[in-house]
């Protein structure tokens, strides 16, 4: 079968012509203009089979899935029997022989792809708690990867490791989650959690941006199940903000509690200032003080007065009401 195919980098030597027949059958490059074979025995890279469905694609494709950093051995290894039920499907005769051949595999992998076998479903577990993109999981399974090969994990649990990589490089993707709730999730204590991140950010030479107040809104608006009015409004505020002195080298987690405190009873949402920061996992005179800083700044104090003062009125009412 005859296609031509008009492209800039193909063109006959001889005529200079761009026009060129593509001889599908033969794997032949031919010029239209005056019939040099420019290119012959080409190598056909497309399927050669058809498949009318989905379901007969997968049936008739030979290649399987793409590789993966999420995988131990890049998702290309073999796995002899995922679970004991495997085992009942062989004959009784050769129930001997295929345990034995499980035993000897498990002992064929090396100490390093069993202990990075066991980070990355420890990461895996972790991302789906936090809801970590994938993109970040990659990347956090590559630095473990680095920091396994340079001997970093040795004296330090994986857990460590994995949740001091997970709290880098979410700030470093704009998508930062708080220690509190990664300390939390992957049961390491802050303490050592913080001194992990530390030696772990300094020799991998991890570049470590500071968070930004308006990152933290959406984490944070999720913890406390506010509205998306809230943390649109929310961010509307931090832009607001005028001069940066009132609010320069106080905690972005702070400031984005508080703000979020505002936005909320702006919007007529009652979250009390105790909620918020034990769910947060800030003091609440961070935030009474961050409020004030805000509602200042932004020129808002008395309307905010005013709408505290009303939806504690509706609260009232509503409570004595259900007694």
């Amino acid at each position: 079968m005859l296609k031509i195919k008009r492209d800039s980098k193909l063109r006959c030597p001889e005529c200079g012509s761009t026009e060129i027949l593509v001889d599908t059958v033969r794997g032949e490059h031919i010029c239209s203009k005056c019939g040099l074979i420019l290119n012959e025995n080409m190598i056909d890279t497309q399927q050669d089979w058809r498949a009318f469905d989905t379901e007969e694609l997968e049936k008739t494709a030979r290649t399987g899935a793409p590789l993966t950093r999420m995988r131990h051995d890049r998702g290309v290894g073999t796995e002899i029997g995922k679970s004991k039920a495997e085992l009942f499907k062989v004959s009784a005769g050769k129930r001997g022989q295929y345990f034995r051949i499980k035993n000897w595999q498990k002992r064929l992998i090396s100490s390093k792809d069993r202990n990075y076998g066991y980070a990355l479903s420890e990461l895996e577990r972790i991302a789906s708690a936090l809801n970590l993109p994938k993109n970040l999981q990659e990347e956090i399974g590559t630095m473990y990867e680095k920091a396994l090969e340079e001997g970093l994990v040795k004296g330090r649990s994986i857990e460590a490791v994995i949740g001091a990589l997970v709290y880098a490089l979410s700030r470093e993707y704009g998508s930062p989650r708080l220690m509190s709730e990664i300390c939390e999730v992957s049961g390491v204590d802050k303490r050592d959690l913080g001194r992990t991140y530390r030696y772990v950010a300094r020799k991998l030479n991890l570049r470590v941006i500071p968070a930004k107040a308006i990152d933290y809104v959406p984490r944070c608006a999720t913890i406390l199940n506010l509205s998306d009015r809230t943390q649109v409004l929310a961010k509307r505020y931090l832009k607001k903000i005028k001069s940066e002195e009132e609010v320069s080298g106080k905690g972005p987690i702070g400031l984005a509690a508080a703000t979020l405190y505002i936005a909320a009873i702006m919007n007529g949402e009652f979250i009390s200032q105790r909620k918020i920061a034990e769910a947060i996992g800030v003091t609440e005179v961070t935030i009474r003080n961050r409020c004030k800083d805000i509602a200042k700044n932004l020129g808002i104090e008395d309307e905010v007065e005013k709408k505290i003062k009303e939806l504690e009125k509706l609260q009232k009412e509503s409570d004595q009401e259900e007694l």
